[in-house]
């Protein structure tokens, strides 16, 4: 591989630079473009009038403006902009249209498809228009006369098509092109044949193509002939070009992207059914590895896209059934092909091939082995053999690629030599990064990555050729984005070091990094002997010591918070190489080497020591100590394989890595998880198809969308109790709406709840016969008149005990009829899709499917995910609330301390609530003893009470039944047979009803016994707790058989995957809460958490809920969310494949009038009757006009957004206005604890917390409100009032992504306002159905002064009407003016109350004026932080920022959200963990 080039600081930051973006002058201003949009398209009148569009318009202004400088991007952001695509062009083309026309159309949707905006719906609306063009962008795509440039541009356009096959329209126009029609392509027709003679399926679907033909018209003819002959004629042309001897970066480029284009037509089995054969049989690959355009040293991209073309092209699987090969029936086919090769040459080169037809397969399998047997052939013998093997032998003229003795022996080669499977490849894939691994080429060219060049990445797609190739991209994937973050960790920490060299062979450290600390060589204690058949040491194990005496102690804290099996990295660092190489002494160096860099090994830690030896179990602890020594001991396990090669290279004379090793590098917990999370992906990969068998075509992307919903499962479950889902029959009849309610029949009329459901099977019809058992194409199926019946019984709730604690607890929420289909669904067997918009209650709905499940199959478990901590113990909380046993609880991972709830449900928390519990009972066990006059210590443990019960309360209690089942038994009889008086005495009395009858009388008592029996049952599931000794054999019995609901995040359960299965933990269901922001693999893994029971998954319900409109995973790298679309979710794609999901239609949260500023992304999103009904949300908000409002904030002393230090995007004017409502809301009355403070960048929020500390957080009269944080950070939580700042000035920014602005204006239930700059996002297409709605009410904020908190006044109905006291604020400094004479009012009046004179006590001088009127108080806030440099690269925007590695940073205060809270590696980090 080339010498990795040298990747400058901030390198994210330079490739923005390189390609700029525009700003609201070049849409607003005078710019070309913009003048030309509001004189054709962009008219003020214009709205319904058709489009003319003028071609010299096309050609001079637009087209030979963007031609002349190369199609710059910004200029094609500019018209994307400028909404030319949805106004003008598309509504205008025609298929009369220009060349101009369509190629303008292809560049500006290649621009929404790299900035990953909606493209296909704007074609919808015409799709015979859409096909033509299509067709014409095929067809130019061919055309050689173009320039390259343009015909990579066409190139592009049809890969974003082929990614984006869930679009109907779409597929219709990209299926014909990978269609069996192709294969007319094939060498010979023999070889065809023998292609159709394997599947009879093949067969039937060439001669239905060849009818299809035959029976055409001449056009249509035409059509089918161009679409057989496409891809062939494009291959061809690729081919040309590889061999061309004139090479252009643009020839480069375009062979790059044709690279992409097939290695994507190859990943997903509907467009690699019959492309594979073709591309094989043109021999795509030996021409590719031999052509001068791959053997150019300056191509790397395009080899390692080689390499991944082969992967996709060589994966063990079966390309027309899609079934996956094992690896032995890989090698099995393999040892097919080459019996093939042994039989042609013993009947037809017997002289020549003999040795080679008989050999052993192992002997001639690989590429040196078998090339020097083939060696003896002659050039023409070659030619033979090839041919006789079905090979091809020669191109068309028009590739004029010459096929020649070493392109036959390069094809022979590669077609016979054996390949590593994917398994292979992942078992030998490292999991710990080195220095080589860090700076590795290919990971650099992610650091520049724009979108302007493809990648040598799999990527993330709607369709996967089987589990084990999903798994194998996803850890390939997750591996590069983990070394990613953890190569700019190492690379900020290096650079804050600052290392220099004042004598030879020494290294100091000028600068100072709170990650990191300088020790001594590492001490190598112990290698031990490598395993029976392994070739590496099976451990290797090391010390360091670290001296902490000169870090403070909130550093020192976080250095003794290391526990075992975390990870650091071991660096060497010589501070004299970036001085050789500035002296010339090394050609060409690469960021490592310019940073001094040297080596970089990875270790987890095993146990921490002091200074003297001795164990520290609990290092934070025990250094806190009154004498605690600066010097510590930390214990590692290095990696084995890592430390072989590092022995092989010192054997061969290389220097010694550890003996240069200086410096060790720690991360932040929530970044580090990397290597248990990519072991826990690895061993899924290498393991055999970990997935229920009924969810597996569904998770690969085929089969029928509905085929794992319950209604098409055979293991429907028809009877099931519903319990307190139904608050009355009333709410039972009208949540199941469309559908027939029956009484059972022994009922007459409605009765209360708890109803049991149980569906009606109608009777089967008689079949009528169908003069045709085939769908014609594009035909829908009959519609399915049958309604759903469902027969209702009740029964009544047994007594549960005579105590107020044994009443069970039971749900009170109102569902609507969406929720009640989503827990239906969710409560029988198979695959249940909730898509819960803001508000609706989807965590309600999920808590319901718990408790059903929960009572109706006591007998199964439930696994309950969340993508975060705070989700899941909102989550949890609910749970807890419910009638569910808390013994039955468990809460896994670090979050649960974060759990609002009076119990601990962690595993160790069980544990003690188990023995707490215990003594409880025992106690009661021996009042019990005391009641019956029963002697002896009953009470002393679980196994005597045990004892107990069997010797005394079971036969006291047979002796009961037995008098009560007596006929002639009257109640009074029953009564005083009861044995347990005594014990009920505190219960309240009287315990038995005077007048009650028999039953009533039974009840009591049965209700009695259940309380007594339910003591020995949790007895009894204590009792191994009293047998096991040691603390982790009691919390990991608790996991795999007390926990009946086990929650933990995402992260967790990658984390912990293989320990939690290999325990033997089994469950039946999974429920997924945040679905849509939990990475795709991260959603996988909690499928596959458990081993096979006789060769099935034992799983058999999947609840995901979800909203794919707010905020997708967070990824930092722009590479890896957008080229290989890391950010996808397992729940976004089951949505693109259209698995039927249940949409949440009635929200709760908000007003209606804030909820219509985002119902628009929801179509069907109505209100519940509280929000329209109570007073909360009739009433308007003190003190304010509007309940909602847009505010313009414009330059603030000539300023708008600053950038002071790269991606830290802040805006004073916008965070001053912020905190002045803020000020002007407590000053009228409102709790802080109901106001938050929303921004959509991080460095907006750090200025906005420091502001409020300057002005509020010493002042009692304001004190802070309930949050500050990021619109990302706010997902899943809600506020009675918002305040919003947009920030941005010069453009959208990431804010155009529209699912972040659904849930930033979703937050709020009654009070949102949004400070902004209106010129800015009032022109964003995507953004303008939410802000036609802000825009309709004055941009300057309306006060209704003279209100104090709450208000009686009605929310004004109309925008018209005038408000008591209006008055409207003209800009910061008016608002800030007013908050300071109102503050000043109300410290008179607290004077005043107090008796105080005037001028006394904390008067106004307490807060100068000149302070209140917003003095630009940010600079303050910048002086020390100028160096720290950012992890996000633009598209990353509102991720936001943190100095990872430095002592001082823009916003440390970890106690809340800030200075962590920014950076999350792709949802491999757990939040919150």
């Amino acid at each position: 591989m080339p010498t990795a080039k040298r990747l400058k600081s901030g390198s994210q930051s330079k490739s923005r630079e390189t390609q700029p973006r525009p700003t609201i002058a070049d849409l607003e201003g005078e710019s070309e473009f913009a003048q030309l949009a509001r004189k054709h398209w962009l008219k003020p009148t214009r709205r319904t009038a058709r489009v003319k569009v003028k071609n010299e318009v096309l050609k001079r202004d637009i087209w030979d403006v963007l031609e002349k400088d190369g199609f710059p991007y910004k200029l094609l952001l500019v018209l994307e902009g400028l909404q030319t695509l949805e106004s003008y062009l598309w509504p205008g083309y025609s298929e009369d249209s220009s060349n101009f026309h369509v190629l303008l159309i292809v560049l500006i949707t290649n621009v929404k498809a790299r900035e990953k905006l909606e493209t296909w719906g704007i074609f919808e609306n015409r799709p015979a228009e859409f096909s033509s063009l299509f067709t014409r962008i095929l067809s130019m795509s061919l055309d050689q006369t173009l320039s390259q440039t343009v015909r990579t541009h066409l190139l592009c356009f049809i890969i974003y098509a082929f990614q984006s096959l869930d679009w109907a329209s779409v597929r219709k126009e990209c299926a014909p092109l990978v269609s069996i029609g192709i294969w007319h392509n094939l060498s010979t027709e023999s070889k065809r044949d023998g292609k159709l003679a394997q599947a009879l399926q093949l067969r039937k679907t060439w001669k239905a193509a060849g009818k299809r033909y035959d029976s055409a018209d001449d056009e249509t003819k035409a059509r089918l002939r161009f679409e057989r002959a496409w891809l062939y004629t494009l291959v061809l042309d690729f081919l040309r070009l590889l061999y061309a001897e004139k090479r252009e970066d643009e020839h480069v480029l375009y062979c790059e992207r044709f690279v992409e284009f097939i290695s994507d037509l190859l990943s997903q089995l509907p467009t690699r059914r019959y492309v594979n054969t073709l591309l094989q049989d043109l021999h795509v690959l030996p021409a590719l590895r031999l052509s001068p355009m791959f053997n150019d040293e300056a191509n790397g991209l395009l080899r390692d896209q080689c390499s991944l073309l082969s992967h996709y092209a060589h994966f063990a699987i079966d390309d027309q059934t899609g079934v996956q090969h094992s690896p032995t029936e890989a090698y099995d086919r393999h040892c097919a092909d080459l019996a093939k090769l042994q039989r042609v040459s013993l009947q037809h080169f017997k002289d020549k091939l003999t040795v080679l037809a008989l050999s052993n397969y192992g002997s001639i399998d690989q590429r040196n082995e078998l090339e020097n047997l083939l060696e003896t052939l002659t050039d023409e013998e070659i030619r033979r053999l090839a041919t006789l093997l079905e090979l091809r032998v020669e191109y068309p003229e028009s590739a004029k690629v010459s096929i020649d003795r070493p392109f036959l022996m390069e094809v022979l080669l590669s077609t016979y030599e054996k390949r590593k499977t994917f398994q292979e490849i992942a078992r030998d894939m490292s999991i710990v990064p080195t220095e080589d691994s860090l700076f590795d080429q290919g990971l650099l060219r992610t650091d520049n990555y724009d979108g302007s060049k493809p990648l040598a990445l799999p990527k993330l797609k709607l369709q996967y050729l089987s589990v084990g190739d999903f798994l194998w991209r996803a850890l390939v994937l997750y591996r590069c984005e983990a070394f990613y973050g953890i190569r700019k960790d190492i690379t900020d920490t290096l650079k804050r070091l600052r290392p220099e060299s004042k004598r030879p062979g020494e290294t100091a450290f000028a600068g100072i990094s709170k990650m990191a600390l300088s020790i001594s060589r590492p001490s190598i204690l112990e290698v031990v002997p490598a395993l029976v058949g392994d070739d590496k040491p099976s451990a290797v194990n090391a010390e360091i010591s670290l001296d902490v005496r000169r870090l403070t102690d909130n550093i020192r804290r976080e250095w003794d918070s290391l526990r075992p099996d975390d990870v650091v990295f071991l660096v060497a660092v010589d501070a004299s190489l970036p001085n050789a190489v500035s002296n010339g002494g090394v050609h060409a160096i690469s960021e490592a080497q310019k940073l001094g860099l040297v080596s970089v090994r990875t270790a987890e830690i095993a146990q921490t020591l002091d200074d003297k030896g001795k164990i520290i179990r609990d290092p934070a602890a025990y250094f806190s100590g009154q004498n605690r020594s600066p010097t510590r001991k930390l214990q590692l396990r290095l990696d084995p394989r890592t430390y072989k090669e590092d022995m092989d290279r010192a054997s061969r004379g290389k220097p010694d890595v550890y003996e240069r090793i200086n410096l060790v590098i720690r991360r932040s917990g929530r970044e580090n998880n990397f290597k248990p999370v990519l072991e826990s992906i690895r061993s899924l990969c290498l393991s055999e198809v970990p997935l229920a068998s009924w969810l597996h075509e569904n998770f690969l992307g085929y089969g029928d969308p509905a085929g794992a919903t319950y209604k098409h499962l055979p293991n429907r479950i028809r009877r099931l109790d519903f319990r307190d889902t139904f608050l009355d029959w009333h709410h039972l009849v009208e949540s199941l709406p469309g559908k027939m309610v029956e009484p059972e029949a022994d009922v007459s009329s409605s009765f209360e709840p708890p109803y049991v459901l149980e569906t009606v099977d109608k009777p089967p019809e008689k079949q009528v016969a169908k003069p045709s058992k085939k769908r014609r194409r594009g035909a829908e199926p009959a519609l399915n008149a049958e309604i759903e019946t469902y027969r209702v019984s009740t029964y009544k709730p047994p007594s549960t005990g005579p105590y107020p604690i044994d009443a069970p607890k039971l749900n009170s929420v109102r569902f609507t009829p969406a929720q009640i289909d989503a827990i239906i669904s969710g409560t029988q067997p198979g695959l249940t899709v909730i898509v819960g918009p803001p508000g609706t209650g989807k965590t309600d709905v999920a808590t319901q499917v718990i408790n059903n499940i929960y009572h109706n199959f006591p007998e199964q478990r439930t696994l309950l995910i969340a993508h975060s901590n705070q989700a899941l113990n909102q989550l949890f909380a609910k749970i807890v609330a419910l009638d569910i046993d808390e013994r039955h609880l468990l809460r896994l991972g670090h979050g649960e301390e974060d759990l609002d709830t009076d119990g601990n449900f962690s595993k160790h928390g069980r544990v003690g609530s188990f023995l707490e519990i215990r003594d409880r009972y025992l106690q009661e066990v021996n009042r019990l003893a005391a009641s019956l006059g029963a002697p002896g210590a009953h009470g002393n443990s679980a196994e005597t009470a045990g004892y107990f019960n069997s010797v005394y309360i079971q036969p006291a209690w047979a002796k009961f039944t037995e008098v009560a089942r007596a006929d002639g038994a009257s109640a009074a009889d029953i009564v005083q047979a009861f044995p347990f008086h005594i014990y009920f005495s505190d219960a309240p009395q009287p315990l038995f009803p005077p007048e009650g009858d028999r039953e009533t009388v039974l009840d009591v008592a049965n209700g009695c016994y259940r309380h007594i029996s339910k003591i020995f049952s949790e007895l009894e599931d204590v009792l191994p707790f009293e047998i096991l000794r040691r603390d982790r054999d009691k919390a990991n019995y608790l996991l795999t058989n007390e926990a009946r609901i086990i929650a933990m995040t995402s992260t967790h359960a990658a984390m912990r995957r293989t320990e939690i299965a290999s325990l033997g933990f089994h469950y039946d269901n999974v429920v997924m809460e945040e679905a849509a922001q939990i990475t795709e693999v991260e959603s996988f893994i909690p499928l596959a958490m458990q081993k096979p029971k006789n060769g099935q998954m034992a799983l058999q319900r999947v609840v995901l809920c979800g909203d794919h409109y707010q905020n997708s995973p967070v990824i930092q790298s722009l590479a890896f969310r957008h080229y290989a679309n890391l950010e996808q979710s397992l729940f976004s794609r089951f949505v693109r494949l259209g698995i039927p999901v249940i949409t949440l239609d009635q929200q709760g949260r908000a007003r209606p009038s804030i909820a219509a500023l985002y119902q628009w992304r929801y179509p069907n999103l109505g209100n519940l009757l509280h929000v329209e009904s109570q007073k909360e949300f009739q009433s308007a908000n003190a003190g304010f006009k509007y309940e909602y409002q847009f505010i313009n904030v414009p330059d603030y002393e000539g300023r708008g957004e600053a950038e002071p230090t790269p991606h830290f995007i802040h805006n004073v004017g916008e965070a001053e206005y912020a905190v002045a409502i803020y000020q002007y809301m407590r000053l009228l009355g409102y709790p802080a604890s109901k106001i938050s403070i929303l921004a959509t960048y991080a460095g907006q929020r750090t200025l906005i917390k420091e502001v409020l500390a300057h002005r509020c957080g010493r002042n009692a009269i304001f004190g802070l409100p309930k949050i500050v944080t990021t619109v990302d950070k706010y997902q899943g939580e809600q506020n009675d009032y918002i305040i919003l700042s947009l920030t941005r000035t010069s453009r959208v920014g990431y804010l155009r992504d529209i699912r972040r602005l659904t849930v930033a204006l979703s937050r709020a239930r009654l009070g949102l306002y949004i400070l902004g700059r209106r010129e800015v996002f009032e022109a964003c297409y995507e953004l303008r159905p939410a802000f036609e709605l802000l825009l309709q009410r004055p941009d300057k904020l309306v006060l209704a002064t003279g209100e104090m908190w709450p208000s009686e006044r009605a929310q004004a109905g109309e925008e018209g009407t005038a408000v008591p006291g209006e008055a409207v604020m003209e800009g910061v400094e008016h608002l800030g003016q007013f908050v300071y004479e109102m503050t000043a009012t109300r410290i008179k009046q607290q004077q005043a109350e107090r008796g105080q004179s005037e001028g006394k006590g904390p008067g106004v001088g307490d807060y100068e004026q000149d302070a209140l009127l917003l003095e630009p108080v940010a600079e303050k806030v910048w002086d020390k932080g100028d160096d720290d440099d950012d992890d996000d690269d633009e598209a990353d925007e509102g991720v936001g920022y943190t100095a990872q590695s430095g002592e001082i940073a823009p916003d440390t205060d970890a106690s809340d959200e800030s200075a962590a809270d920014d950076i999350e590696i792709g949802g491999a980090a757990e939040a919150q963990q």
